[in-house]
């Protein structure tokens, strides 16, 4: 046997001595999170218990990506260990998640990158139809998008806070890489790129360089338009890459958008509060009437209470009196004694003042 021979085989047994410590580690922790789970019911018979736990969640993902050493890269340990969470917490209560679908778009995308792969995750129509299963305890959370760095908020979102009464308990950015796509016995020539209008608009310098005058066709959504590519042959799709797996689609090209930072940031919501994570962010809503110095004496509490805004997006009310709605989001936990003299300075002024939730800010990647 030679020297290399020899040297492999001591590398695959070490290999094979290292996965048998990995399965007794993790069978050890799936027992430690099924004693939480006793535990959790036996102190908590008044109520229902919390299972899901965002803020504990990102205070263990975070501190495994600053204690990692390496080679593994941050955000490779961050998504192995929410997988591992994942499956814990689906022994203790199995969770069921509404997204904005259809099946493989990004908000499915943001759904699985916060829940795992464990999770049950349901699409809906319609943002209005995430925040009614969630608000008719027909699903134990949602996941809607809320923002693109590019493209501005996401009104529709918004507005479903106005009415429904649930609570943000978690956000998630998730980078947007487009992919050119097409059927995997593709032979014809490309008769028409689909998408939704907005990738289309996000890939537009691409597209002008590789398919000049080839018809781009805005379809509802990037699913969609893979659907489509699936259907058939002499079409072309700009949609992720889940959407391609989902599909059965070839991957022709990737990451093919003009703005290669492009975000976008998701909610979480829910009908629990979530505690302090140590890095939280707080988002609030406030009703004020349309008058001179309206926005100036709701932000003023902040600066004096130094507290940092992050988000203040502006809507009309649905009353018809002319009043108007701030979605507010500032660093820190309502919880703080800072966040509550400034909630408390502002319900002074305002014609109402809501909490929409405080919760643990999105984990950052490590590149």
């Amino acid at each position: 046997m030679s020297t290399d021979e020899d040297k492999l085989k001591s590398l695959r047994e070490r290999i094979d001595q290292i996965d048998r410590q990995l399965l007794r580690l993790l069978n050890d922790r799936a027992e430690c999170a099924l004693e939480v789970g006793v535990v959790k019911q036996s102190e908590l018979q008044q109520e229902l218990p919390v299972f899901y736990r965002p803020e504990r969640e990102a205070q263990i993902l975070n501190r495994l990506m600053q204690e990692n050493t390496g080679p593994l890269a941050g955000d490779d340990v961050a998504r192995l260990f929410r997988e591992v969470i994942s499956c814990c917490l689906n022994m203790e209560m199995p969770l069921k998640v509404a997204y904005f679908g259809p099946e493989g778009t990004y908000t499915e995308a943001a759904a699985i990158k916060q829940f795992g792969h464990f999770a049950t995750t349901v699409p809906m129509a319609s943002i209005d139809e995430v925040f009614r299963e969630v608000a008719s305890s027909g699903a134990h959370y949602g996941v809607v998008p809320v923002e693109n760095s590019t493209e501005g908020m996401v009104n529709h979102t918004l507005d479903c806070f106005l009415s429904a009464r649930v609570r943000i308990c978690a956000e998630v950015e998730l980078p947007i890489h487009h992919a050119f796509l097409r059927h995997q016995a593709h032979q014809e020539p490309i008769a028409e790129i689909v998408s939704h209008a907005q990738s289309l608009a996000q890939c537009r310098g691409w597209l002008d360089q590789h398919h000049p005058g080839i018809p781009r066709i805005a379809v509802a959504s990037n699913a969609e338009a893979a659907k489509q590519a699936a259907a058939r042959p002499d079409i072309a799709a700009v949609a992720g890459e889940m959407a391609a797996e989902r599909y059965g689609l070839r991957i022709l090209s990737e990451c093919i958008e003009d703005q290669p930072d492009n975000k976008t940031r998701f909610l979480v919501i829910g009908k629990q509060t979530v505690a302090s994570s140590g890095d939280d962010k707080t988002s609030i809503l406030v009703s004020v009437r349309n008058e001179p110095g309206a926005l100036l004496r709701v932000l003023a509490p902040f600066e004096q209470h130094g507290i940092s805004l992050t988000r203040i997006e502006t809507r009309p009310a649905r009353s018809g009196d002319w009043s108007y709605v701030f979605f507010i989001d500032f660093d820190g936990h309502e919880s703080d004694a800072s966040a509550q003299g400034v909630i408390l300075a502002i319900r002074e002024v305002a014609l109402e003042v809501r909490i929409l939730g405080s919760y643990p800010k999105a984990i950052k990647s490590s590149s």
